[in-house]
């Protein structure tokens, strides 16, 4: 299976630039309602802080993350350093070809300038995925899926709802997905939006984990 993640890492490269579904990867897709703590679920597994942050919704757009494990001598290690700087870890953006992101302020920067260039600077969502490699030594080989929130703020469009589900049912939908349905501790699981949406694709739970996120929150 391992020699099959450069390859499907590159499919998903490929389909992404031409917008094509045919073939279903394997993703783990991160669901949960606005500030659930999805971010810092992501950020765990990179061990960076390098997602926006603010009030209201702040994921408007898939974000496709590819985690890609590498070693310092591999050859994306000895590409990137070209022989003047050691790195250990740094990001990629499909949109910006081959530019490197050695500080994870700026991927984060850069995430918020491709999210308003698509989805606008007000609080709507766009279907387009922003796609974001982070080569390091510190992580495993993964393919997570970031999508915005389930959720409804002032000055958000009528149809928000409906377009937020729409998305993240496209995205869960895919039987060869890993879903994380991410919640709150102080949150009813009974009544959990991310629980029940993944239920509605995975009865029987058989990809769904249940992530608890604040426990600090839970009541006593």
């Amino acid at each position: 299976m391992e020699a099959l993640i450069p390859v499907i890492n590159k499919l998903q490269d490929v389909f992404n630039t031409v917008g094509a579904d045919a073939i279903q990867l394997p993703q783990i897709i991160v669901l949960g309602t606005q500030s659930s703590g999805k971010s810092s679920v992501i950020e765990s597994l990179v061990g960076r802080s390098f997602l926006p942050r603010g009030p209201g919704i702040v994921t408007r757009r898939p974000l496709i993350l590819q985690l890609v494990y590498s070693p310092k001598d591999s050859k994306e290690h000895r590409s990137a350093e070209e022989g003047t700087v050691s790195l250990e870890e740094w990001g990629k953006f499909l949109h910006t070809k081959d530019k490197i992101y050695p500080d994870f302020d700026q991927i984060r920067q850069e995430i918020e300038r491709e999210t308003d260039r698509m989805a606008g600077s007000n609080k709507g969502i766009s279907p387009e995925p922003i796609s974001l490699k982070i080569f390091s030594t510190r992580v495993v080989n993964l393919t997570l899926v970031d999508l915005p929130g389930i959720t409804k703020v002032r000055d958000q469009p009528e149809d928000i709802e409906n377009q937020i589900t729409k998305l993240i049912i496209k995205y869960i939908g895919n039987p060869n997905s890993i879903i994380l349905a991410v919640t709150a501790a102080n949150t009813d699981m009974a009544t959990s939006e991310a629980i029940k949406m993944s239920k509605e694709v995975d009865p029987d739970g058989r990809r769904t984990l249940a992530v608890v996120t604040k426990l600090d929150l839970m009541d006593a």
